[in-house]
């Protein structure tokens, strides 16, 4: 199944199955709560089966839907900073994820498929990294390894957008609209095992990241146990796996698409408006980032998107 959150032509925060063109709204058939649909719809999960009221749920064409971030309010969102070898080697790294653990982004920064990331200054550079994310299906706690894939709803597709410079990580990425999310979530029986999964990301339809998701340096189900044992995880919660080498500037006026093997396009715009200098200092302190190529260069070094 493909879940999604969407507003109405009533402006109103809805969760819906993708079915081809359209939307099934489930959302009345969920109980009443104070977090959004789609989380009240992933803690339902486990007690319901949405798949036989899909003939009952009203339908909403696709044309009509306004995309939310996939889940609009996670409590959190887990990111593993330096997860593939040769991220760390295009960074000039001295560490990675075995001694660095996890960080979080906060959970204002979400931001819906299609939407804009607003850079907030002038006068530091910004970074596109493309991510595979999993999202949190049940409260979970100290699971091992073999447990984690058990506690995961689905799977999706995230930008971790990020400001280079020497401040904390949370920090750096945690700008709202910074993560984008989407466009969907794919529940586990609709893709291939994860190790077969592949990851492509295009900037102004100029490929800049490639990479097989076998070439993390901690799997998924690792790097959710390690979380667990740091952390309560909650339904909705999102884990995302870092990112592999390509990253690179972005511009006022760029585009940003992201693919996963099976979830689909997560498309994002880049704009400066109402940018301002930055009142921090840590713009030349931090890992020394990949050179930034000229739009020429760049298009005339890296395969364009088929």
């Amino acid at each position: 199944m493909r879940y999604l959150s969407f507003l109405d032509a009533a402006n109103r925060p809805r969760v819906g199955a993708a079915d081809a063109a359209d939307v099934r709204d489930l959302t009345d058939f969920l109980p009443p709560g104070d977090t959004s649909p789609m989380r009240r719809l992933i803690t339902a999960a486990a007690t319901s089966d949405f798949g036989a009221l899909l003939a009952r749920a009203p339908v909403v064409a696709g044309a009509d839907v306004r995309p939310l971030p996939v889940v609009p309010d996670p409590s959190k969102i887990v990111a593993a900073p330096v997860n593939y070898r040769a991220h760390q080697a295009e960074m000039n790294e001295a560490a990675h994820i075995d001694s660095l653990g996890v960080f979080l982004k906060a959970p204002s920064s979400v931001l819906g498929d299609g939407g804009t990331v607003r850079l907030p200054y002038d006068d530091r550079r910004f970074d596109q990294e493309g991510e595979f994310a999993a999202v949190i299906g049940r409260v979970s706690r100290n699971l091992t390894e073999a447990e984690a894939l058990d506690a995961v709803f689905g799977y999706t597709c995230l930008l971790d957008m990020t400001m280079r410079g020497g401040e904390d990580r949370s920090v750096r990425k945690s700008f709202d609209t910074f993560t984008p999310i989407g466009p969907t979530i794919v529940t586990p029986d609709e893709l291939p095992p994860i190790d077969e999964l592949q990851i492509h990301l295009w900037v102004n339809g100029v490929l800049r990241q490639r990479a097989d998701l076998s070439d993390l340096l901690w799997g998924l189900p690792r790097l959710i146990a390690y979380a667990s044992s740091v952390m309560t995880l909650l339904p909705g919660d999102i884990i995302t796996t870092g990112t592999p080498e390509g990253v690179g500037e972005v511009f006022d006026g760029d585009r940003i698409d992201l693919e996963v093997t099976g979830i689909g396009r997560l498309t994002a715009q880049v704009s400066t408006a109402g940018a301002t200098p930055c009142p921090t200092r840590g713009a030349r302190s931090g890992p020394v980032p990949p050179k930034t190529l000229s739009r020429v260069a760049e298009r005339t070094s890296a395969p364009a998107n088929p």
